[in-house]
């Protein structure tokens, strides 16, 4: 059985967007498909955050999600957060089209991503590869366009 999982994305200014999420099953990755409009063009940080929380805008949800107390990294990094999706590109256009598949991202069990925040961030993630600890902690992508609550769907 497919689960799937949907998040809208929306922000103080024109920023906004839908990402979709599905696993195979327990021990598959997860797949983010999507889009991002409003963007300036170039990269983008894009995370998870530990809290569904956007009773305070995206500030309320909280540091980027990290059950396992790691530095930040890139996705493809061994040490990195759970949330941390490295980075979207947005054309001329302002839009960013999202297609990831991610290993460590799950839609089941303690782990879950669902109930949690999408955040897409100001500037491009350094990948915690800035030489400062904001980069170890946040891969210094600045501040929080739009986030939404991720939630599950059919």
């Amino acid at each position: 059985m497919v689960l799937k999982a949907v998040c809208v994305l929306r922000g103080a200014g024109e920023v906004s967007g839908t990402v979709h999420f599905s696993q195979e099953s327990d021990a598959a990755p997860v797949t983010v498909t999507g889009q991002i409009q409003g963007l300036e063009p170039g990269m983008h940080g894009f995370h998870v955050h530990a809290f569904g929380d956007n009773t305070n805008g995206c500030v309320s949800a909280g540091p980027h999600f990290n059950p396992f107390n790691k530095t930040h990294g890139g996705p493809q990094d061994e040490n990195r957060h759970v949330g941390d999706l490295g980075n979207v590109i947005a054309g001329g256009d302002r839009v960013a089209k999202i297609e990831i598949t991610d290993k460590l991202l799950t839609l089941t069990g303690p782990l879950s991503i669902i109930g949690r925040t999408m955040v897409i961030h100001e500037k491009e993630d350094d990948l915690g590869k800035g030489g400062n600890e904001e980069s170890l902690k946040t891969g210094n992508a600045g501040s929080r366009l739009a986030c939404g609550v991720i939630g599950i769907t059919q």
